[in-house]
């Protein structure tokens, strides 16, 4: 079968390596061939060698969706022609945080595709525990996009009850786009995201964020004004990874209200300690997902409270892995989500 494997920054190198079959199973784990994969921002810091824990050599992928071909003696969530992913966690069920039932935080959590192999391959194997059948309606594109719907699920909650709250999401790529929508599904009032391109704003409204704001030629302060009006917002999410994105929202939140940090930064930001304590603030940080927000992510998905389909702007075949890569690095502020299709 087929492999795809970063072995060094740049650098992607196509293997064939012996097929994975229904007798390497062992009682609860599922037996899928991989359809389509999704490329992520932290894999291309990977790609580009900007990601600290990444381990070389290492198969990529971890978005990604297939159909199962065979299961062990005792699974029971799923079937041979089902529609599947999976989570790509890894985690040692021991440590106080999987203890407690906080295993996307494990202390020696390790995640496919940066310090485990992922699922750039014709064939892969999951155990039970870690798999969520899709609807038989659902698209294997959008199968391959739970993983990041997931994160927008997982994060909107560590933000308590969003019904009838204000809310800004800060950053409007892929991720800060399900972010918002998971907002507006959990009831919040109003959204507004915002970001410095007019693609990726026009992209959010497609999707039904109606509330979009340019920061790069009006102020999170005047913007949010003509939103919100007096009532201001409650909930802010900084998913851009920048100190000028983070900092406005910490100083135009209402006073209580919460901020959660969803981005990863290349460079720790200043913060103001003025604003979080004098305001008492809420500073949040998120991690990953567990397994329900999977689940939520399919519900919401399958219930057209999420769209997915403007977010996928590009398509590549297996083979041309490495040009998806560079064909990003080229169109940043256009390329949204880029599916890998293993069948193409």
């Amino acid at each position: 079968m087929r492999q795809a494997v970063l072995t060094a920054p740049e650098r992607i190198e196509f293997r064939e390596v012996p097929d994975l079959t229904a007798a390497q199973l062992g009682e609860d784990e599922i037996l899928i061939r991989i359809k389509k994969i999704g490329i992520c921002g932290s894999e291309i810091h990977s790609y580009h060698g900007e990601h600290p824990a990444t381990f070389y050599p290492v198969v990529q992928g971890h978005e990604y969706s297939g159909i199962v071909t065979a299961v062990g003696s005792k699974v029971t969530r799923c079937k041979p022609g089902d529609k599947v992913t999976a989570r790509p966690q890894l985690t040692c069920g021991q440590c106080a945080p999987c203890r407690r039932g906080q295993y996307n935080v494990c202390e020696n959590l390790r995640v496919q595709a940066f310090q485990a192999d992922g699922a750039a391959q014709d064939y892969f194997i999951v155990p039970e525990e870690r798999l969520v059948k899709l609807p038989e309606t659902f698209s294997l594109e959008y199968g391959a996009m739970i993983e990041p719907a997931a994160v927008g699920a997982h994060a909107t909650s560590r933000a308590g009850d969003l019904t009838g709250k204000n809310v800004v999401v800060s950053g409007a790529g892929t991720i800060g786009n399900l972010v918002a929508q998971f907002a507006l599904a959990r009831g919040a009032r109003r959204v507004l995201i915002t970001d410095v391109s007019d693609y990726r704003l026009e992209t959010a409204r497609r999707c039904g964020v109606a509330d979009t704001l340019n920061v790069a030629k009006t102020p999170l302060k005047e913007g949010m004004k003509a939103v919100f009006g007096d009532e201001g917002f409650q909930v802010g999410f900084e998913v851009a990874g920048v100190e000028s994105s983070i900092r406005p929202l910490m100083e135009c939140a209402e006073k209580g209200g919460t901020i959660v940090v969803v981005a990863v930064f290349a460079k720790d930001p200043a913060l103001s300690m003025f604003f979080l304590g004098e305001h008492e603030l809420i500073l949040a940080g998120t991690m990953m997902y567990r397994h329900e927000d999977y689940l939520t992510a399919v519900g919401e998905i399958a219930s057209s409270k999420v769209t997915l389909a403007p977010l996928v702007t590009d398509r590549f075949a297996f083979e041309q892995y490495d040009e998806a890569y560079r064909f990003i690095a080229r169109n940043q502020e256009k390329c949204m989500k880029v599916i890998i299709d293993l069948e193409q």
